[in-house]
């Protein structure tokens, strides 16, 4: 019978404009929060305080006593098996050791990192769109394009956390440099930032408010301006193209994607869907579902806890995945 003891993760989602935090319970209810910006271009030991604020916050609730591991999403790139991050949003964290730093400040509790996409991917599959879901990839489709694997009907983090990280897949051999070093990935044709510049140079011009986000965009694309709607649309060819990439190799059954730019709705998932029809043509990949991501801002904290409660054995009897 379930009690109101039930043991707790303390949850992390570290990104390059937030650090949020949350106890975690094994129906994936947050109990207690806290919150502080990330002091993103200071150095690395400021960057580390604000997480220490965050913890310590965490620490004072009621029920921190019941907390018996500390899960973190972090940007990456993440190297879960050394406990390091690098965030490209954040220079002061360069193989930073954040694992170590964190458990000395989380009364040695065992920590987990994976990477934020990961951590998303872990969240959908518990609680969200791929719930049920024995093969999935996941992804966050904003600032960046990360992602995540379901295989087997559990979390697939892979060696060092980073596993299915969709948006550095090339989809484009001769296209635009990437700041990971590659050519035409994924993130550099379809993250929001990109999909607002090729809109720009295209012609699009923002409205008089002069906004001019992916949100911005999109909101031109549904009223009909067609240099708008021609940018999601080459976001959305890039998408299906590692989508059905990822399919082809590991067989997966459903996508799911959440993320600012799935704001968009059906301004990405309409030509999404047909152009994966284009690239998914063999048999065992052809029949991949597409589906928005269903957890919204907090998935972040949910399958940071997922990702630890799997990774240490907790909650065994709603062990997070197939319901």
């Amino acid at each position: 019978m379930r009690t109101d003891f039930a043991d707790l993760v303390a949850a992390l989602d570290i990104g390059g404009t937030k650090i949020a935090g949350a106890l975690v319970d094994d129906r994936g209810r947050l109990l207690a929060r806290a919150q502080r910006p990330t002091p993103a271009h200071e150095d690395g030991a400021t960057v580390m305080g604000a997480v220490a604020e965050v913890l310590e916050e965490l620490g004072r609730a009621a029920q921190w006593p019941r907390v018996r591991a500390v899960g973190i999403g972090s940007a990456g790139p993440v190297d879960a098996a050394r406990g390091t991050v690098s965030p490209v949003n954040v220079p002061g964290w360069r193989d930073y050791p954040l694992v170590a730093e964190v458990a000395r400040r989380a009364d040695g509790l065992p920590v987990v990192l994976v990477g934020d996409g990961v951590a998303m991917t872990a969240a959908e599959h518990w609680q969200g769109a791929a719930r049920g879901r024995a093969n999935a990839l996941c992804m966050v489709v904003s600032t960046g394009v990360g992602g995540g694997l379901v295989l087997g009907g559990r979390l697939h983090p892979g060696p060092t956390g980073n596993a299915g990280h969709i948006g550095h897949i090339s989809v484009d051999f001769d296209g635009d440099p990437c700041p990971c070093g590659a050519r035409g990935c994924v993130e550099r044709i379809a993250s929001g930032p990109n999909i607002a510049r090729r809109a720009l140079e295209a012609g699009w011009l923002p409205g008089p408010d002069g906004d001019r986000s992916a949100a911005a965009v999109a909101a031109a694309a549904r009223a009909g301006d067609a240099v708008a709607r021609a940018s999601f649309e080459r976001a959305a060819q890039a998408l299906a193209a590692g989508i059905a990439a990822t399919a082809t190799l590991v067989e997966v059954e459903v996508a799911v994607i959440g993320g600012g730019v799935a704001g968009a709705g059906d301004v990405l998932f309409a030509p999404l869907r047909a152009r994966l029809r284009d690239y998914a043509t063999l048999s065992f990949a052809a029949g991949i579902e597409v589906l928005p991501a269903e957890l919204g801002s907090d998935a972040g904290l949910v399958g940071a806890a997922a990702a630890a409660a799997q990774h240490l054995g907790l909650w065994t009897a709603r062990e997070p995945g197939p319901a």
